[in-house]
């Protein structure tokens, strides 16, 4: 895991340098919560001291001839967190750049990271355990892949669940050591960044359960199907009804592989689900959920009914 220790780059509308890990994952005192970092950044720019480093440091970073392309995040899909443990989401990307830029120099760094809120002033901000690896695959261009690592009990919250935007950045640092206790002369370092290059969806993990009874039952006799449909809350780091929503109560004969449809029943306040049918023939009942713009789409395994 990288420690994303602050350090000083002021450049542009929007500064990214070397972010700092969540506020859960930072393991020293120079580490802060990447939110922070990104502030702190914002107001350098504005001519405002926001960084270790010596006061005298002077001017600012040159424009690095580097852009972002062809951002994918988790495949194109929304990414869906419970409320524990990792969630790792492949990230892919291209980096044109000029002759002269190395983006794989070890004095080098780039990232792509994704943010909610103000372009200015970011809600929250999510990044990768590990730098993206990048390979040359012409003078020009180098291709890159990395991830996105979200510890849902640590950084999120239910807000979070909506549509973030994806920023890359790279900074050639010349071999200019920012940490340096001389003075540091930022016309020196190359930057060069990339904003709203891709969109992703945070989702809420949800689960749904079935239960059919009685069984066995008599053929032409009342099927009480219940069940609970719940999604992660991120808040609270538990799981908790999700109120109000359709659910499809589905139904399998015992030899087919094909589900159909019997009717769609609205979620109580607590997200229970009720209904009755009349037993025919021996089958699977289960319920299907089409999933929301927070929560994806799920299906209980089928439970059987004998039915006599």
């Amino acid at each position: 895991m990288r420690i994303r220790a602050t350090v000083a780059a002021v450049t542009g509308a929007l500064a990214l340098s070397a972010l700092a890990v969540p506020a859960a994952q930072a393991t020293s005192s120079d580490s802060h919560n990447p939110v922070d970092t990104l502030k702190a950044l914002h107001a350098a720019t504005s001519g405002k001291s926001a960084f270790t480093g010596s006061t005298a440091d002077t001017g600012t970073p040159y424009a690095l001839d580097a852009k972002f392309g062809n951002v994918r995040i988790n495949g194109g899909k929304p990414i869906v967190a419970g409320t524990s443990g990792k969630v790792t989401a492949p990230v892919t990307f291209t980096v044109t750049h000029g002759a002269d830029v190395d983006v794989t120099a070890a004095d080098t760094e780039l990232d792509l990271v994704v943010y909610r809120g103000a372009y200015d002033n970011p809600v929250n901000m999510l990044v990768g355990d590990d730098w993206p690896s990048c390979t040359n695959t012409s003078a020009t261009v180098a291709s890159c892949k990395g991830t996105l690592d979200i510890y849902p009990g640590e950084e999120l919250v239910n807000a979070d669940a909506t549509t973030w935007k994806a920023l890359g950045y790279v900074i050639d640092w010349n071999d200019v050591d920012p940490y340096s206790d001389d003075d540091v002369d930022w016309t020196k370092v190359g930057y060069a960044e990339g904003d709203a290059l891709a969109t992703t969806k945070l989702q809420r993990l949800s689960k749904l359960t079935v239960n059919a009874a009685p069984e066995p039952v008599k053929k032409g006799a009342t099927i009480t199907v219940t069940g609970s449909l719940t999604r992660a809350n991120w808040d609270t780091a538990k799981y908790s009804g999700y109120a109000g929503v359709y659910t499809q109560l589905q139904f399998r004969k015992k030899n087919s592989t094909t589900y159909s449809t019997v009717k769609s029943v609205k979620t109580t306040s607590t997200g229970g689900l009720k209904t009755t049918v009349k037993a025919s023939v021996d089958g699977y009942y289960r319920w299907s959920f089409v999933g929301t713009t927070t929560a994806p789409a799920v299906k209980a395994a089928g439970d059987f009914i004998d039915v006599k």
